[in-house]
């Protein structure tokens, strides 16, 4: 064997050597990773599944980065050689580490997402642990990119030297990038401030700018709501800290509909109140809470009737509105067609100005 290492040449036992381990390290790592499939399959917590799923990939390649760097004083390598390959691995090991560890931190959003079930009813808290977690994994994100990008510029010989000089005009260099960057940084750290005083959440129903539409994503700088008619408005996250809006499901998702109609002066208003009972007793998306019917403003020809109706949330609430005024016009049409609305005229009048004339 050491008669055949000493025939190849240098450079050929080197790449040689090297493939061997690579081969070797991602056969371990693979073997490695059967492994722990199985056990976590076993097992009933899902936080095991959570760790080899986000851990497999950057793993991987940490096995490689560390055979191969055990190997490199085995290596017939020059001084120029040696040199280029620490340079290179003062880029890559940082690289690899700040990849695990936004991996591990995927693995704590994955457990937060996990432990917060939003399918059940009331899923208000649930929902706010979800929208938390989500902006607090990005803000760690993006620290530990900033650090292992640091960390890589650190070991370029040519920036260390100029660190001092580098630090001197730090000053200068912030304001100009705080003043180019502003609007960035003015969502950056909205997004922090959204992640404490929290004024959406995942799922809310919100109306902005006019829209109505549920927050469907929420990143570092920017919110997602799904508008009712599967538009996506893209709204800045400092817009939700400095403008006002509503927001449907900020405590609970229960929420107080109503219906209004224009009727004639002289329609049975309690006829209408016992009719309406009747509709919302027995129509499925009403909870159970209130409803009633009231005369709330009277014109010269008509009065407008509202009714107050409560669903468990917002879309709830807007199918059993339409219901109600469906059935309720229909009613009016079938039964009551002295209801609708009629224009008088005084014929009396009218003729003695005829005659008048």
């Amino acid at each position: 064997m050491d008669r055949f290492a000493a025939a190849l040449p240098p450079w050929l036992w080197s790449l040689s050597t090297l493939t061997a381990v690579a081969l070797a390290s991602i056969a371990a790592h693979y073997i490695l990773y059967r492994l722990l499939d199985r056990a976590a399959e076993r097992t009933k917590t899902p936080t095991d599944n959570f760790f080899v799923r986000r851990l497999r990939a950057p793993s991987r390649w940490l096995f490689l980065a560390f055979a191969v760097t055990a190997t490199q004083p085995a290596l017939s390598l020059s001084r120029q050689g040696t040199e280029a390959w620490n340079r290179g691995a003062g880029l890559v090991m940082p690289g690899l580490f700040g990849w695990t560890g936004i991996a591990l931190l995927g693995v704590v959003l994955d457990f937060v997402q996990a432990k917060a079930d939003t399918t059940v009813a009331d899923n208000l808290r649930a929902r706010r642990r979800q929208t938390r977690a989500g902006i607090l994994y990005r803000i760690a994100v993006f620290i530990v990119l900033l650090i292992t990008f640091c960390m890589m510029l650190m070991s370029i010989p040519s920036v260390r030297s100029i660190g001092v000089t580098l630090i001197a005009s730090a000053g200068l260099a912030a304001l100009a990038v705080g003043a180019a960057a502003q609007p960035a940084l003015k969502n950056l750290i909205a997004g922090v401030q959204m992640a404490v005083t929290e004024p959406i959440s995942i799922d809310d129903v919100v109306i902005m700018d006019g829209e109505w539409g549920r927050i469907e994503e929420i990143r570092l700088t920017y919110a997602v709501v799904k508008i009712w008619d599967e538009r996506r408005l893209i709204v800045p996250i400092s817009k939700f800290l400095e403008n006002s809006f509503q927001n449907w499901t900020r405590h609970t998702s229960q929420i107080l509909g109503n219906v209004i109609w224009y009727f004639d002066a002289t329609v049975d208003v309690p006829r209408l109140r016992t009719k309406l009972e009747e509709l919302v007793t027995v129509n499925e998306r009403w909870d159970g809470r209130f409803f009633n019917l009231q005369v709330t403003d009277a014109r010269p020809e008509s009065i407008e009737i509202r009714a107050l109706m409560t669903a468990k949330d917002a879309s709830t609430a807007f199918d059993l509105r339409c219901d109600i005024r469906e059935s309720m016009l229909d009613f009016v049409r079938r039964e009551m067609p002295e209801a609708l609305v009629r224009y008088r005229a005084d014929l009396n009048e009218g003729a003695a100005i005829g005659m008048a004339a």
